[in-house]
């Protein structure tokens, strides 16, 4: 599988997703129809879709169906989408930019983003429930995104991030902070992939654990990489409003020599993970280069 294979199975799963995540959310001219169009402006036209792209890739693995997998992958997308907008409003990080157009809130109101937030955390499950499988497999999945959103994963992070602004956060206090915010979803992803499809053995579920604690990571510390370098236009967000803001980063403890270094420590870790993978293993240590190499 080349590089060129590489991109064009991207663009195949981006294309999909994008066409299942509108099958997936209400309707716009459905009541109430201003609540649904900001939903699908909120989760539609815009992103990389990695949630996704690794959902497909670990999929691919366990010989999962392509329907089950955009069923895993638009639920995640939601839970990423909602987070987003409630990240973005003057309550959290107060940001007027994101995927290149104004946040919900801006565009729609705070009252209406709120909403947003609340109703695709619902539909993300609600999607997520449905379609055929193993009941009881059906409701770990579903257990699984549920720990990976609550306080024990995304909602968990972003609360300890914004209880240390201003602070002088240890390395490892950073890394647990991330873990939660950023890595539980992408972890949720690499498994909610590989759980659409053959049962797992316990040597798989390590495998897949540690490439998803290694390319979880690596999002974050590329993120803050990019924060401290890149522009809002090429970001399509605000640049540079983690040091605005006064928020601990990776940039912020280690430079950015030492954090550029750690990002191409967390993507060996990943390919290393997938080793007893083989071939097989190939798009997702090909996803692990795109999250380590990207510019926005």
């Amino acid at each position: 599988m080349s590089a060129a294979g590489f991109a064009d199975w991207m663009r195949s799963v981006q294309s999909g997703m994008e066409q299942a995540l509108a099958e997936c959310l209400p309707a716009e001219a459905a009541l109430p129809q201003e609540l649904h169009a900001a939903m699908r402006y909120a989760v539609l036209d815009g992103g990389k879709r990695v949630r996704p792209l690794l959902v497909f890739a670990a999929g691919a693995l366990f010989a999962a169906s392509d329907a089950e997998l955009a069923r895993a992958a638009a639920a995640v997308e939601m839970i990423h989408a909602y987070s987003l907008v409630h990240d973005d409003m003057p309550c959290m990080d107060d940001d007027a930019l994101r995927r290149g157009k104004p946040t919900v809130h801006v565009k729609y109101g705070e009252a209406t983003a709120l909403l947003v937030g609340d109703a695709l955390q619902s539909q993300a499950f609600l999607v997520l429930a449905e379609g055929t499988g193993d009941p009881a497999r059906k409701l770990a999945m579903l257990r699984l995104l549920a720990e990976a959103s609550g306080s024990a994963g995304m909602c968990g992070g972003q609360a300890i991030d914004l209880a240390s602004v201003g602070l002088a956060l240890s390395l490892e206090e950073l890394e647990q902070m991330h873990r939660l915010k950023t890595g539980a979803l992408l972890r949720a992803s690499v498994l909610l992939g590989a759980w659409c499809g053959k049962a797992l053995t316990p040597s798989d579920t390590a495998a897949l654990d540690a490439y998803a604690a290694a390319v979880g990571l690596a999002f974050q510390v590329v993120d803050d990489i990019l924060d401290a370098t890149a522009d809002s236009a090429v970001l399509g967000k605000t640049a540079g409003k983690d040091a605005a803001d006064n928020k601990p980063t990776y940039v912020s403890i280690l430079g950015l020599a030492q954090s550029r270094a750690l990002a191409e420590k967390l993507r060996a870790d990943a390919h290393r993970a997938v080793q007893p993978f083989g071939d097989q293993g190939l798009r997702l240590r090909q996803l692990a280069d795109l999250i380590v190499e990207r510019q926005s």
